[in-house]
């Protein structure tokens, strides 16, 4: 019975990826996004396929430097890790006298992309769509530079950020369009946020934070820095926002999304002002997949 029970799970989810791949091409292709040579060869054919699998992603290894937030290496862990195992690697690797945390992944770029299978429509939507384009961008100059940050030949964690902060941006916008088409019936019930009628404001409350151990680092006031961000997390579980660990390799990671809370770069308010002043979602995500430096984001905007 068991096995039956797997076998009909499989299958279910089977149908389920062939229809949401079937949506994200066809709002990708209303938007005008195709692949990544339509410039020179126009055929409105989705290259690479959508395709995903709805499966446990890997775990990822963040390591920090303690004295400053930078992602210096990200290594991918395998498949369900229990707690106890992924603490033990983070208390290795803090033991070489640097600030790691081990993620768990909401979706991971292989091919096909693997989805996480117990999260909201939603976010399904959004990450499915999330890591297609960056197999989408690894064919552009900016996705390939991000592709040699990631392999660790060619460090530059300002390419790391415009690239997560675009995907971001156009995968949001792909995600809602395609939730209000397919799934008007969800979206009051999705967008509904209990935490927002509070007078507690998460997101402002993670920037002050950062904020504060940047300048607690900047002073070279480490241990301060870490006694005040555990201070902050307790803070935050007492508001009901649980984060297993709070430290420099958190905000390392998630600071590469710079349209996150947890960031603090620029770069995220110059990629919207880019948005605003770009005519399409497509003539947005070609001009930054064009670029290969910061300096080519800032000369867009002058």
């Amino acid at each position: 019975e068991l096995n039956m029970l797997q076998d009909q799970k499989m299958a279910l989810a089977d149908t389920v990826e062939g229809i949401m791949e079937k949506q994200i091409k066809e709002t990708l292709a209303q938007q005008g996004i195709f692949n990544p040579i339509d410039k020179y060869i126009r055929l409105k054919v989705n290259f690479p396929p959508v395709n995903f699998k709805l499966e446990e992603p890997p775990y990822l290894l963040v390591v920090s430097p303690r004295d400053r937030i930078e992602s210096m290496r990200e290594v991918l862990l395998k498949q369900n890790l229990a707690l106890e195992e992924l603490e033990g690697i983070e208390a290795k690797v803090d033991r070489l006298g640097v600030s790691s945390l081990v993620v768990r992944l909401g979706g991971c770029a292989t091919y096909p992309s693997l989805v996480t299978n117990d999260v909201s429509l939603q976010f399904t939507i959004d990450t499915a769509t999330h890591e297609w384009l960056h197999q989408y961008l690894a064919f552009k100059p900016l996705g390939f530079l991000y592709l040699l940050d990631l392999t660790g030949l060619r460090r530059n964690y300002e390419i790391a950020t415009i690239n997560e902060t675009l995907v971001s941006m156009v995968s949001k916008e792909i995600s809602s369009s395609l939730y209000q088409k397919y799934y008007p019936q969800y979206e009051t019930g999705a967008r509904h946020n209990p935490g927002a009628e509070s007078e507690f404001d998460f997101n402002q409350e993670m920037r002050e934070i950062r904020k504060t151990v940047d300048k607690y680092l900047a002073e070279g006031e480490i241990e301060q820095a870490e006694e005040y961000m555990e201070q902050k997390r307790q803070y935050l579980a007492s508001k009901g926002y649980y984060i297993r660990k709070l430290n420099q390799a958190y905000f390392a990671f998630h600071g590469t999304y710079a349209d996150s809370p947890t960031s603090i770069s620029p770069i995220g308010v110059e990629l919207k002002e880019l948005r605003n002043q770009s005519a399409s979602l497509k003539d947005f995500l070609d001009r930054v997949a064009a670029m290969t430096s910061r300096q080519n984001l800032r000369d867009s905007l002058k």
